[in-house]
């Protein structure tokens, strides 16, 4: 067992170590570019996504080490960041089937956010109703919080969806 805590450790302490690389080379790249900005004295768009996509990078590195975790939307908020810079750079020498893919696929990256920002909010919700039953020794409440967290996914699915939550919503 103590193997095994000693490799988690170690795991942890690299992960911290990587991230850190990654902030400092972040930060690097993002000077580089304020200086060509300043050298040439022109800022277009695509310079401005691109040092959005460099302070997204930190926020992620700055909120693993504040929760310890990275929550999935953020690389996905950063690739929507990327294609969207790509499209600003390349759009008029690209073919316009190349320009759709790009904005499809930055449409499905869109919804996988979403759904992953409600997948979010629900975890949060049951995390709550768990710490309450547990507060009040009500430990027979497991069946009731799974019934709710499934009542309450059916229902934000519904709703994106555009389908009733109940069969009796669509009469009248």
């Amino acid at each position: 067992m103590k193997e095994n805590k000693w490799l988690q450790q170690f795991i942890w302490f690299s992960e911290g170590v990587i991230l850190a690389a990654i902030a400092l080379a972040t930060l690097f790249a993002a000077f580089m570019e304020l200086e060509r900005i300043i050298m040439v004295q022109v800022v277009d768009l695509s310079d401005l996504f691109l040092l959005f996509i460099y302070a997204e990078v930190l926020g992620m590195v700055g909120i693993f080490y504040r929760d310890k975790r990275i929550p999935v939307t953020l690389p996905i908020i950063i690739a929507i960041t990327a294609l969207t810079r790509m499209i600003v750079m390349q759009s008029k020498e690209m073919d316009a089937f190349v320009v759709l893919g790009e904005a499809g696929a930055i449409l499905v990256l869109s919804v996988a956010a979403y759904i992953m920002s409600m997948k979010d909010k629900i975890s949060l919700e049951l995390i709550k109703l768990r710490k309450e039953a547990r507060e009040n020794k009500e430990w027979d409440l497991s069946d009731q919080i799974r019934d709710e967290s499934i009542s309450k996914v059916k229902t934000e699915f519904d709703g994106m969806v555009g389908r009733p939550s109940t069969p009796y919503a669509m009469s009248g």
